[in-house]
Parts: C-alpha cells; sequence; structure tokens
C-alpha cells in the first residue's frame, strides 16, 4: 500500500503561483513514477504531468507546458508542482498518482494509487 497526501492548494488570483507537495508512505518511492492529474466540476480528469523514477523525465500537459514545473526529491519522498501563470481555467482539484513503474504512462487509469486531492482555485 501507499499513501499520498498532497498539500498546497488553495486560492490565487490570476497570474499567481502555487506549489503543491505530494508526500508518499508506505513503499518505496524513488524507483516509481509519480504523475499529476486534475479534475474540474462536470469534467473528466485530465493528465497535468508526471515524471519518471529519477526525475530524468518530465511530461507535461499542453495546456500547462512552460508554466508548470514538476520535480521530485526522492530523499523526501515528495513530489512537487511548480505552478505558474496561474489561469481561471486551471481551477480543478489537483490528485497526485503513483504508478508501479519507472516511466510513467499517459492514461490516469494506469496509476495505482491516488491522493485525495487538494483544490486549486484561480480567480480573475
Amino acid at each position: 500500500q501507499v499513501q499520498l497526501v498532497e498539500s498546497g492548494g488553495g486560492l490565487v488570483q490570476a497570474g499567481g503561483s502555487l506549489r503543491l507537495d505530494c508526500a508518499a508512505s508506505g513503499r518505496t518511492f524513488s524507483s516509481y513514477a509519480m504523475g499529476w492529474f486534475r479534475q474540474a466540476p462536470g469534467k473528466e480528469r485530465e493528465f497535468v504531468a508526471s515524471i519518471s523514477w529519477n526525475g530524468g523525465r518530465t511530461y507535461y500537459a499542453d495546456s500547462v507546458k512552460g508554466r508548470f514545473t514538476i520535480s521530485r526529491d526522492n530523499a523526501k519522498n515528495t513530489v512537487y508542482l511548480q505552478m505558474n501563470s496561474l489561469k481561471p481555467e486551471d481551477t480543478a482539484v489537483y490528485y497526485c498518482s503513483y504508478y508501479s513503474g519507472a516511466y510513467p504512462p499517459r492514461s490516469w487509469s494506469q496509476y495505482d494509487y491516488w491522493g485525495q486531492g487538494t483544490q486549486v482555485t484561480v480567480s480573475s
């Protein structure tokens, strides 16, 4: 079992920044890929970003490329999502996810564990 706890969400004005943290416990963290997804009301869960086991490969949705940065600290069992130049359309619940493989899949359905989510609200 893996437990994932997100933090760092909140309310921010358009153009502002937030950093989301996801702390993992219960299983080896450093060998496995991690991802961030989001879900807005009435919409399907969508991919935001993902990172390979050692941080050597990162992937981003086109909608966040150049504004968001995913990173990880394996010594702290934590993955981060730095979000800059936030837009109202970034408003959603953001979920951290864990995949039992070294390189991340793109489909949310292939991830093995999920956090409880953290709300990000961007006001215009």
